[in-house]
This record gives C-alpha cells, structure tokens and sequence, in this order.
C-alpha cells in the first residue's frame, strides 16, 4: 500500500513545537461526496495536505492574505497550469493541478457558494474532477446558525442538486490580522497585485492598505526672456 492510500483526517492540527504564548496552528477538513476518495485515488492526498500546512503557516496573523495566497500555491506549484474558468474570460481560480482545483477567500465565509459554483462550472467541463474551497472559520459569536462546520454541512446538502460535485472544505483559523507586525517592524508590505489576475471575485477586499492620496503640485510656467532689440535686428532675415 502506497503512503498516498492513507485516509485524509478530517481534522489536522500542526504538532505543538510553537513558541509559548502562540497558538497552535490549525485546520479543519470537511469531504463530501467521496472527494477524499478521489484525492487518493489522483494520489493527491499528501500534496494537499502539504499545501494546506504551508498556506497555515504563511498566513497565520498577515494582513495581505490575497497576494500571500497566491504566492503560496504558487510555490507549491498550483498555478502552473492554465488556472482560466471559462475560456476567454478572466475568471480564474487560486490553483489548479492534476485535475484539482483550488479556490476560495479568507476574508469572508460567505464566499462559500461562489467558490463552489465556479467549482461547479469546472467540474461540469471535465476541467476538474474535485476541488478544495478554502475559508476562514470566523464568523460572529452571536451568531444563531451553530459551528462553521455544521453550518457549511447544512449549505452543501442545501444546495445540491445545483451543486453537485465532490468537494473538500478547508476551514482555516489564521487568527486576527496584524499579529505578526512585530516580527517586521520597520518593513513595507509588498501590497502590490498583478494586474493581469483582473477576477472580479478576487480575494482583494480588505487585504490592501488604500495608498495615500497625492495631489501634484502645479509647474510653475518660466516667462520668456526679453530679446534686446540688437538680438531681434540679427534674428531678422534681410
């Protein structure tokens, strides 16, 4: 038996070895409809799993997840392949590799069923045989519709059969933005995107820090200087 033929956890949590007073780094998987199963089965399983821990510890506590995301998968070699939803058209999705796409946003959770429909849209191409919706685990503590994880069991049964695919939910707790300002104090963030990623369901909201406003100062327009009339008596053709 392969090292890929392991079952995925459902829930994977980074061994304790952090620095005391942080807090462990963790995340959450969901499968339905067998997408384990098909992960191990493209002997996927371990790539994913290696991933999700990589993007745990790029973004745990940064402000400007959007670029950082992209950035991550891509040096875990997801965005090597055409990573286009529909053909001639921007949308695009996070990662895409060996038929298993990756997408999602960690500023809000309800970008749930739009990552799930632009999986759909995928699957229902032969682009993809299953994907991965990543999504932070916050949400409002006042909230009345229970834990995120029974919360997104209750929308994926809710919304089939519109969605209809196998897919896994990751749930990540990247904890509050900003808490590693300290380790790069005195940096600028490089909050600069790439022009060419125009998906205007990109995770851009509330990652960039807007630039300061600046107003260009009027150029001040040089007079002409004066001729003396002997230099106009020589300019003057005869």
């Amino acid at each position: 038996m392969g090292k890929d033929q392991y079952d995925l956890p459902l829930t994977y949590q980074r061994p304790s070895y952090h620095q005391k007073g942080e807090s462990p780094m963790s995340f959450e998987l969901l499968h339905f409809r067998d997408s384990d199963k098909i992960l191990r089965k493209k002997k996927m399983a371990n790539m994913v799993l290696s991933t999700l821990h990589y993007l745990d510890d790029c973004l745990q506590g940064t402000l400007y997840r959007g670029e950082l995301l992209r950035q991550a998968l891509s040096d875990m070699d997801w965005r090597q392949e055409p990573l286009s939803i529909l053909d001639g058209r921007r949308y695009q999705y996070k990662g895409l590799r060996n038929q298993v796409a990756i997408d999602g946003s960690f500023s809000s959770y309800e970008y749930l069923q739009d990552a799930l429909l632009r999986l759909q849209v995928g699957f229902d191409k032969k682009k993809i045989e299953t994907g991965i919706v990543l999504l932070t685990a916050q949400r409002s503590e006042k909230s009345p519709l229970g834990s995120t994880r029974e919360l997104v069991e209750q929308e994926i049964q809710d919304l089939y059969p519109t969605i209809s695919m196998p897919v896994t939910i990751a749930l990540f707790d990247l904890g509050e933005p900003g808490v590693r300002i300290e380790e790069t104090e005195g940096e600028t963030p490089d909050a600069e995107t790439n022009s060419d990623d125009a998906d205007p369901a990109a995770d851009n909201q509330g990652e960039q820090a807007p630039g300061p406003v600046t107003v260009p100062k009027a150029e001040k327009k040089k007079k002409p200087k004066a001729r003396s009339k002997e230099e106009e008596e020589e300019t003057c053709p005869t």
